[in-house]
């Protein structure tokens, strides 16, 4: 509450993410429980979450582009009111001949969702203090958590009991009520990025990232954890609800036990990442050594109590590893470019895990579950200690103080 009390403007855009966040975990959790009913096949279901991936690799560099061009605050403000009538379109479904509209909807929220998401990170450094920049991205990881806590037990049982038209609804209210929310926060806007004349404005911000990299070791370093762990990532999505099921026999109540536990990890992480300071490339690789330890140890395990606090302690790993990497970013990138930025950086991402879990799922049909999130622990490991391998041969910029 302290942070809170001192930066206000992100406290409320802090709620904001609560509300956006817990409304689409609602509809995620009732659409594909509509999807199994309308269609009885597990297929229609991979369709909609692959779908969920495509338009990150298409839109997210626009959102960056325009995020370091437009106001900031307009354009959350935009793509959480143009996703109403998609968030609301789903009851419309009734039988499979409406599955167009659910797969069409589907697109035009993650679409929504890549254009939003490297504003809203790249809005964060306008609105705070430099010196609070760590704080703020580790409250970034407890607003996930919490969003997995609430959204995912709170979204079943709505879904359970009243039906998926209610969560709906509820999607359709939370995007309105974020944009309120937005609404109130006064607007700050980044200077236009300074080009030489006929040099187009993606080139320029090419040319100012490269130079930054060269520049910055820990830049590079952040660089190549979010082009190389997202790949290992992708395995740890699709284990989770086969662990549940098929490893530990809990059906779905397993999937929300674990995905809760993984809230839980993150909110928990804030007693650590809101005490670093200094040495963020160090403290986010030995979390990230960490984080894949306790996967290998994961796959190993046969009780679901130990298997929940392992869980707990991937994503207490994971959320001090993000916080680390966003608030080297962050540090060292000008504001007029983290648009750009971030953009990529969400794009990449999300690619690679969408290639990842695609891979992965058929992987499980030679590879046995527990061999598999072994292989994916083991890549976590030795990509941080590549990482820190190449930290250590890494001899030009200045040294990192933040």
């Amino acid at each position: 509450m302290t942070i809170f009390r001192q930066e206000k403007n992100y406290f409320k855009l802090f709620l904001a993410g609560i509300v956006n966040g817990i409304g689409d975990r609602f509809s995620q959790v009732a659409l594909l429980a509509l999807l199994l009913e309308l269609t009885g096949s597990g297929r229609a279901v991979g369709l909609a979450l692959a779908i969920r991936v495509v338009p990150s690799f298409l839109f997210g560099p626009l959102g960056g582009f325009l995020a370091d061009r437009f106001s900031r605050k307009k354009i959350l403000m935009i793509t959480d009111l143009s996703r109403i009538a998609f968030a609301v379109s789903f009851v419309l479904a009734d039988d499979r001949s409406d599955l167009w509209m659910v797969y069409l909807g589907t697109f035009a929220l993650a679409a929504g969702e890549a254009i939003y998401a490297p504003a809203r990170k790249s809005f964060i450094p306008l609105l705070v203090k430099k010196e609070n920049i760590i704080k703020i991205n580790n409250m970034e990881q407890v607003m996930v958590g919490a969003v997995l806590i609430a959204g995912s037990f709170s979204g079943g049982m709505a879904a359970f009991f009243f039906g998926p038209d209610l969560t709906f609804w509820l999607n359709g209210l939370s995007f309105l009520l974020a944009a309120a929310i937005i609404y109130s926060i006064p607007d700050a806007n980044p200077n236009r990025p300074v080009r030489k004349k006929g040099e187009s404005d993606i080139l320029h911000s090419l040319k100012t990232v490269k130079k930054f990299m060269a520049a910055s070791a820990p830049l590079s370093i952040a660089f190549l954890f979010e082009f190389i762990v997202p790949l290992f990532n992708g395995i740890d999505n699709v284990l989770i609800s086969v662990y549940a099921v098929q490893e530990f026999h809990l059906g779905d109540l397993g999937v929300g036990l674990f995905y809760g536990a993984l809230g839980i990890g993150l909110m928990l992480s804030s007693i650590i990442a809101r005490r670093l300071h200094r040495h963020l490339l160090f403290a986010g690789l030995a979390a990230l050594l960490f984080e894949g330890l306790f996967h290998m140890i994961l796959s190993q395990v046969s009780l679901v109590l130990l298997a929940c606090i392992l869980y707990i302690s991937v994503s207490f790993a994971s959320g001090i590893c993000n916080t680390c990497f966003d608030s080297i970013v962050m540090k060292e990138m000008p504001r007029e470019h983290q648009g750009f930025v971030f953009g990529i950086l969400t794009t990449v991402s999300n690619t690679l895990i969408g290639i990842s879990m695609f891979a992965d799922g058929i992987l499980l049909e030679a590879v046995p579950n527990r061999m598999l999130g072994l292989i994916g622990g083991t890549g976590i490991v030795l990509t941080g200690l590549f990482l820190f391998m190449v930290y250590s041969f890494r001899d030009i910029g200045q040294p990192y103080k933040s």
